[in-house]
């Protein structure tokens, strides 16, 4: 077996047929992230205050709401700061604010069911590990209409990743004024002008006067801290495309009836797959293996793999 490798090139020593032990051929130094710290979120935003545009806030205004139905939510931007911890080394507190487009279906008292939409904000805050280091980065990537990014060093701060789906819609109701809360330490004051821009141009309104629309939401999230690193990586060969796409089409036509040709029936599609043997299908039957399932018995017709 070769020893250690502790620099970059090639790895010699070896009598396979690829010239290197285990099949590399050289070490090579890469560039690369690494995620110091990280964490997974499920939460329930309850009581989500949604912003609505002018004449969906009069329509609420003017009462005869006889219910209030959620349809959907896009998460439309997030906002993410990251500063280190005082009296804590190698900590960061990562800020998070989440923009959300909520769309509610109202229906009056007289008329027919109208399609309101408004915007929901819910702020978040971790605290992640992400090293130390006191480096000033330089860079000579080029910046159309900008400065000189020479004279722009950033620091070695790490860079926070959030990975969010689009939540889910629990619930929705309207709140009277009176019986809604009127604190402004929780009210939004002013919302960039990109968000507004997702309602077309139409101005949300902030104030506290008049119905609330309120929602709940499902959110699931990843969150981690990523920090600029060199790894000595084993390299095999180099990689080289294998498909060959000469005969793609630029220049000319192509028969769309010999592209269809090529693809594969869906059969998934029409017949979903039956479960398989690893999502303990034969446990949940009881653990007899000829109850019918097709575990350990592939003659049934079941089409179920063998559990062993």
């Amino acid at each position: 077996m070769a020893d250690k490798v502790c620099c970059p090139g090639p790895i010699c020593g070896s009598n396979n047929n690829n010239g290197a032990a285990g099949g590399f051929r050289e070490a090579v130094c890469v560039h690369t992230k690494k995620v110091y710290d990280s964490c997974r979120s499920k939460e329930c935003l309850r009581d989500i205050r949604v912003y609505l545009c002018r004449d969906a806030q009069e329509l609420l205004n003017a009462g005869g709401i006889a219910s209030v139905k959620p349809r959907a939510a896009e998460l439309l931007c997030v906002k993410i700061d990251v500063e280190h911890v005082q009296f804590n080394r190698g900590c960061y507190t990562v800020d998070i604010r989440f923009f959300y487009r909520i769309e509610c279906e109202v229906s009056c008292v007289v008329g027919r069911p109208r399609i309101i939409d408004g915007l929901a904000v819910f702020d978040k805050r971790v605290v992640l590990f992400g090293g130390e280091g006191g480096a000033r980065i330089f860079s000579s990537r080029y910046i159309e209409d900008g400065m000189d990014v020479q004279l722009a060093p950033d620091s070695n701060k790490p860079t926070a990743v959030v990975e969010v789906v689009d939540p889910i819609v629990l619930d929705a109701r309207v709140v009277a004024p009176e019986t809604s809360c009127n604190c402004c330490c929780c009210a939004l004051h002013e919302v960039p002008r990109s968000i507004c821009s997702c309602f077309g141009g139409d101005n949300l309104v902030l104030d506290n006067d008049g119905y609330q629309l309120f929602v709940t939401l499902g959110q699931f999230s990843i969150i981690r801290l990523e920090r600029d690193i060199q790894l000595l990586m084993p390299a095999y060969d180099i990689c080289l495309p294998r498909r060959d796409c000469s005969g793609s089409g630029v220049g000319g036509e192509q028969d769309p009836c010999e592209i269809f040709a090529n693809f594969e029936f869906p059969i998934d599609e029409f017949f979903p797959p039956k479960p398989d043997c690893a999502d303990n299908l034969c446990g949940s039957l009881g653990g007899n293996t000829n109850n019918g399932c097709g575990c350990g018995n592939n003659s049934n017709g079941c089409g179920c793999k063998s559990c062993s």
